[in-house]
């Protein structure tokens, strides 16, 4: 099997011969390159019992690596156990029209916090509006900026509660088949997200290069922004999920997802990458698809985020500064607390042993679970 590490290593050098590279997608791409080689350090295994000695090459950690995200997400999906509350889950999804596509690669930071800021706003004003729900939720925003052929399509992902904490300290439960009507949701949005970008381009805060340069006119603008106002902007809500234990596997799928996965890859050769992927407007039929090896290489790149933005976001209870007030009220209330060992918190150890199916500790020689890490080399690369 191909992976994306394989395919930078064999045609990276031809694709900086015909495209520069941003810092930030430099770093990625160097991280991916040396991980799990001896330029990222190396850790010591040995075995208590027999002596055995394993030598093994660091991942990288950069969470732009398809090989770095598998113990990563259990870690946070660990911790998000202490955070559960005993109500039902939803999936909401908030997408931007693809004309401000452009205009968001050259302005990534300042239209993805756009996006943040809008979503953000859009969840908490209507979960609090009385004829909604008239409380407070918990939830949290997940930046993805791929559809499922690498193309640029920026979207935030929302794992919200069905109900929320009231002024008077009360928990107050929404419906039970959706959270908020997406036409609602989908109107705020798009007034929010014009309302800040139109400050930011007011606060000068906008670069406009190549095909845009032309847009960062007064006029221009105005009349980008008219069409904006003028599109139907996609927001989509998800059926709730059935309990708590499905929100815990489900978050990991999309918080530590890169753009594309390794097993995803099909092939490799004459210059030529293939992958699967899944076409939602045909039916979600499952198909292939096959790019110059540059190409594949462009689009990889191009879901590179700014050097230290972050992608996962918390709001409402689930907010940092209402995690030991709010949060732990809310956990009372909805009696999640009742059943503690579905949520129990796994020791790193613990961890290590279910992503590895009980062989993190395992000596291949004696066949004993006494492997312990004695020495370890780090490089001297930061993550992204």
């Amino acid at each position: 099997m191909s992976r994306i590490q394989d395919i930078l290593k064999k045609y990276g050098d031809s694709y900086q011969t015909l495209r520069s590279m941003s810092v930030e997608q430099k770093k990625a791409f160097e991280h991916i390159l040396s991980c799990r080689t001896e330029k990222s350090g190396i850790h010591v295994d040995i075995c208590e019992e027999c002596g055995y000695e394993r030598i093994a090459y660091n991942s990288c950690r950069d969470r732009h690596c398809p090989q770095c995200q598998t113990f990563r997400k259990e870690e946070w999906i660990n911790d998000r156990k202490a955070e559960l509350l005993g109500t039902q889950y939803f999936h909401l999804v908030f997408t931007i029209p693809d004309t401000l596509n452009v205009l968001t690669m050259q302005n990534r930071e300042v239209l993805y916090s756009i996006l943040f800021k809008a979503s953000s706003e859009t969840v908490r004003s209507l979960a609090q509006d009385p004829r909604f729900i008239g409380a407070l939720p918990g939830f949290i925003l997940v930046l993805h900026t791929w559809g499922q052929n690498l193309d640029f399509h920026p979207h935030i992902h929302c794992i919200v509660t069905g109900g929320g904490l009231t002024d008077m300290g009360e928990w107050k439960s929404g419906g039970k088949k959706f959270f908020v009507p997406v036409k609602v949701m989908s109107k705020l949005l798009r007034g929010k997200f014009l309302h800040y970008l139109k400050e930011a381009y007011k606060g000068n805060k906008l670069k406009f290069f190549g095909s845009m340069a032309d847009t960062g006119e007064n006029a221009a603008f105005q009349q980008l922004l008219d069409s904006l106002y003028q599109k139907d902007w996609y927001t989509y809500a998800k059926e709730p999920f059935s309990g708590p234990e499905a929100i815990i596997e489900y978050l990991g799928r999309y918080t530590h997802r890169v753009a594309i996965s390794d097993n995803r890859i099909t092939n490799m050769e004459n210059g030529q990458v293939t992958f699967k992927w899944k076409d939602y407007r045909d039916g979600n039929k499952q198909k292939e698809m096959t790019l110059d090896a540059e190409e594949f290489i462009r689009r990889f790149l191009l879901h590179v985020l700014p050097l230290g933005f972050m992608k996962i976001r918390y709001y409402g209870i689930l907010a940092n500064r209402n995690k030991k007030t709010k949060l732990v009220l809310c956990r009372k209330l909805t009696q999640i607390l009742n059943n503690p060992s579905v949520f129990k918190k796994l020791s790193k150890c613990e961890l290590l042993l279910k992503v590895t199916n009980g062989k993190a500790f395992l000596c291949p020689c004696c066949m004993g679970h006494k492997l312990k890490r004695m020495g370890c080399t780090d490089s001297l690369m930061d993550t992204t």
